[in-house]
């Protein structure tokens, strides 16, 4: 096939959606309704800086308000364009509907290098761009709730959550205005690593259904799997942090904006998170395999490969060389979707975007209730958690000491069992909750049906007739 027959990263999401509705019984009007957006706002605005004033174009698109607010993150790159932001904002609404977080889709985009302004710059323009959303009710905590994407993280939503009490100093709810934010500001413990700690627990709960490890040749635990990883930023770095450290994982391969790492005896992500912070990127750590073209080693043998940054990656051109069994979509659309059919074929499993990076909207969906309930997960019932466990200990021992028996619980074991969950626990127990019950809800459809051969499908399948439920409930 030739390049020229590429599907754009819009027309990637819309033939996934068109494979999955041929398979269900919408009537016509609603197919087509929860297909289309249901508005884009084109914003452009000035900003004086540097002594002369800079305009800028940014944009919020709204998928579906099936239920609201609606929920998406904020991107800031040179690449942003309407097609785009309205893929994302689809692939939110469906991404919201899987994993049962109570939201419609909608993402936002700025077309701006953050890297080429100063930290109070960003702030001023930040500032400025949510001002125009914020006047449009773009951003509100019972509309519109925005979030950390790529080029963005809780300094851009402080500041734009600080905007938004500017404007509405009488909203008692105004820090549910957008998540992501830092834990001093109205956010989260577990927030900056959701999306990864997602993809490790969407990975651990693979890794216990034998037939689905079989369908990608593989076998065993995740403990000695070799995993390449594309991206090393927010996502790829905690995904690789965790399957390594937690998980027994070796990761083979690291590719970046300026080459790939690649060791068979495994790389150390943290020593490689600090020279890419130190370096500005991977050339010349001394540790490993310097490949100066990185997209190369998405080709490389592994048996996990996991694309954590841009959209397309793996395309039509590249696709037939892909020798992982097994993908895991960290980034959203990293697999077009010419690809995507010439993988299936291959028999690679895939693992799809909308559900594998949705612990970054779970968490989020966390922290907007905490900032609505105005209250810290834990703390009403941890030490009443805590002062339970210690009523049994202290009568076992009692009860040991009574009979004469010696016998003590181990340190290890009474130091874990005593300590309540706090709010770190308490995301992570939800996270893995949200998990697994998605991933369930994926494979029923997968293994249940005949004219079903992959986890996409299945993933649209599911995801759809949910929002297709909302419609009919609203007499739709």
């Amino acid at each position: 096939m030739s390049a020229a027959k590429e599907p754009t990263f819009r027309e990637s999401v819309d033939l996934m959606f068109n494979r999955a509705v041929a398979l269900m019984d919408l009537p016509p009007g609603l197919e087509e309704k929860i297909r289309v957006c249901n508005a884009t706002y084109t914003v452009r605005f000035g900003v004086r800086l540097r002594g002369q004033i800079h305009t800028f174009t940014g944009y919020r698109s709204v998928h579906s308000e099936h239920m609201e607010p609606v929920k998406g993150g904020i991107r800031y790159a040179m690449g942003v364009n309407q097609d785009e932001v309205e893929a994302l904002a689809a692939l939110m609404t469906y991404k919201c509907a899987l994993v049962e977080a109570p939201f419609g889709g909608s993402k936002g985009g700025l077309r701006i290098d953050p890297r080429e302004w100063d930290e109070d710059e960003l702030e001023r323009i930040t500032r400025r761009f949510a001002y125009e959303l914020i006047k449009r009710d773009l951003i509100n905590p019972s509309q519109n709730v925005p979030a950390p994407d790529m080029g963005t993280g809780e300094r851009e939503m402080a500041w734009i959550a600080d905007q938004y009490k500017r404007m509405n100093t009488t909203d008692i709810n105004g820090r549910a205005c957008v998540t992501g934010k830092p834990i001093n500001g109205g956010g989260i413990q577990g927030r900056t690593e959701a999306t990864g700690r997602g993809v490790q627990y969407a990975l651990q709960e693979f890794f216990r259904h034998p037939e689905d490890m079989k369908a990608a040749g593989l076998s065993g635990t995740l403990d000695g799997k070799k995993v390449i990883v594309q991206g090393l930023g927010n996502v790829g770095y905690h995904a690789a942090k965790f399957l390594s450290e937690e998980d027994g994982c070796i990761i083979t391969g690291i590719i970046e904006r300026d080459g790939a790492l690649v060791s068979e005896d495994g790389l150390h992500v943290e020593e490689v998170r600090h020279w890419i912070a130190k370096h500005g990127g991977v050339k010349g750590y001394p540790d490993a395999e310097y490949v100066e073209d990185g997209s190369k080693v998405l080709e490389n043998a592994c048996d996990i490969l996991v694309p954590a940054a841009l959209e397309g990656v793996i395309h039509m051109g590249n696709a037939a060389n892909i020798q992982a069994p097994l993908i895991i979509e960290a980034a959203n659309g990293p697999v077009t979707a010419g690809a995507d059919e010439i993988l299936r074929k291959k028999g690679v499993v895939i693992i799809p975007d909308m559900y594998a990076n949705a612990g970054g909207v779970t968490v989020s969906y966390f922290e907007w209730v905490k900032n609505l309930s105005h209250i810290r997960f834990g703390r009403m019932g941890r030490r009443q958690e805590e002062a339970r466990h210690q009523l049994i200990v202290d009568e076992l021992e009692q009860l040991s000491a009574d009979r004469g028996l010696g016998w003590t619980l181990t340190p290890g074991f009474k130091q874990q069992y005593l300590r309540g969950a706090g709010e770190l626990e308490l995301v992570r127990s939800g996270l893995d909750d949200t998990m697994r019950a998605a991933y369930q809800s994926m494979r029923e459809v997968w293994h249940g049906r005949q004219d079903v051969t992959d986890l996409r499908t299945a993933a649209y399948l599911v995801s759809i007739d949910k929002v297709a439920a909302s419609y009919r409930a609203a007499g739709l």
